[in-house]
C-alpha cells in the first residue's frame, strides 16, 4: 500500500504574496497623504521649495519600489516557475532588503515623533494610517521569510527527492 502523497508547495511566490507585494504595495504609493502629523499641530500652509523636491523625489523613490516589486515578482513568476530554488533566492534578494525597510519605517516614524509618541490616544488617522499599512506589509513579508504558504527549498526540496525515492521504490 502506497502512503497518502503530499503535495510541496511549487512557488516562492504563491498568490498571496504575490499580491501584497507586486499589487498592494504598489497601489500605496499611489496616494498623497503621507506625513504622520500629531493630531491638533496642522502642516505648515507653505513648505520651502527644498522640502517640497525633497518630498517629491521620496514619492518617487516609494512609487519605483512599487514597480520594480512588480517587475521582478512577476518575472520570478513567469520564468522561473519550473525552478522554484532559484525564484526563492531572487524573491529573497527582493524582499530582505524591504522588510529591513520596514522596520526601519516604523521605528524612524516613532522616533520622529519624540515624545509624542507615546500618546497613541492623540495620533491623528494619517499616523494610525501609517503604522497599521506598514504593519500590513511587515508582518507578510516576515511570514514569507519564515516560510508560511510558500517553497521553501530547505524543506520542500527535499520532501520532494523524498517523494521520488518513495516512488521509485
Amino acid at each position: 500500500m502506497k502512503p497518502p502523497t503530499v503535495a510541496a508547495p511549487t512557488s516562492a511566490i504563491p498568490d498571496f504574496y504575490y499580491f501584497c507585494f507586486a499589487a498592494y504595495e504598489p497601489f500605496l504609493t499611489t496616494h498623497d497623504a503621507q506625513a504622520p502629523w500629531p493630531a491638533g499641530l496642522p502642516p505648515p500652509d507653505e513648505l520651502p521649495r527644498a522640502t517640497r523636491v525633497t518630498i517629491l523625489q521620496l514619492a518617487h523613490v516609494c512609487a519605483l519600489i512599487g514597480v520594480v516589486n512588480y517587475f521582478v515578482l512577476s518575472a520570478a513568476r513567469r520564468h522561473l516557475h519550473a525552478n522554484p530554488a532559484l525564484q526563492e533566492k531572487i524573491v529573497f534578494s527582493l524582499l530582505a532588503p524591504l522588510l529591513v525597510g520596514d522596520v526601519l519605517h516604523l521605528y524612524v516614524t516613532l522616533w520622529a515623533l519624540g515624545d509624542l509618541k507615546w500618546d497613541v490616544w492623540n495620533w491623528s488617522p494619517m499616523l494610525w494610517t501609517t503604522i497599521i499599512l506598514g504593519l500590513t506589509l511587515m508582518v507578510p513579508r516576515v511570514a514569507w521569510h519564515m516560510g508560511i504558504g510558500r517553497y521553501v527549498d530547505r524543506r520542500d526540496g527535499q520532501l520532494g527527492k523524498g517523494m521520488q525515492r518513495m516512488e521509485k521504490s
